[in-house]
């Protein structure tokens, strides 16, 4: 009976493993994707020294699992945008009522960029935005204000001028490769 168990417990112990390895080859990959999404498959498996059909079986598990979507991270300024806004607010009630009616207003608002509950600085959400000038952004904010303010009980904006604030580390993922090592 013991040595049944002994079987058991070492098979369970070989699992963890092999969990633990398909683990951490899914981590280097999206690490990798995350430097270059473009990279093809037969690429991919030379740099992480796996089989291309490894990466493919992989790189399908990970868009399922943890890639929202693939994309770039534009020159804002390129695209005819100025201002980025990062618009705190809390709300007079719970927020949980009103997370259905922020997730469809956040669908119909195409400058906003990301939209979300949480806590901080007496805060509740957080909405970020992105405007072609301050007109635009200001058209935007009377709108704001108009839809929400009956339910916000205060809210602070934070503008960024793209081309006017001095920028000491642009936006990129690429960051967090280097952060993963030191952990």
């Amino acid at each position: 009976m013991q040595n049944e168990n002994q079987k058991r417990e070492t098979f369970i112990r070989f699992q963890h493993r092999i969990l633990s390895m398909k683990q951490e080859k899914l981590v280097k990959l999206l690490f990798e994707l995350i430097k270059n999404s473009k990279r093809s498959d037969r690429d991919l498996a030379k740099t992480l020294d796996i089989s291309q059909p490894t990466v493919t079986r992989l790189r399908k598990n990970l868009e399922k699992e943890a890639i929202e979507q693939y994309t770039v991270i534009p020159d804002l300024s390129y695209m005819g945008f100025d201002i980025v806004a990062f618009t705190f607010a809390r709300s007079k009630e719970l927020v949980q009522p009103l997370w259905e009616k922020g997730k469809k207003w956040g669908s119909q608002q195409p400058n906003v960029v990301f939209l979300s509950s949480g806590q901080g600085m007496s805060e509740d959400a957080l909405m970020v935005s992105v405007h072609k000038d301050y007109a635009n952004f200001v058209k935007f904010y009377q709108a704001f204000r108009r839809d929400w303010g009956p339910v916000l009980q205060d809210f602070n904006t934070f503008l960024i001028s793209v081309r006017g604030s001095f920028l000491m580390k642009p936006f990129s993922f690429n960051y967090l490769i280097e952060a993963h090592r030191e952990t």
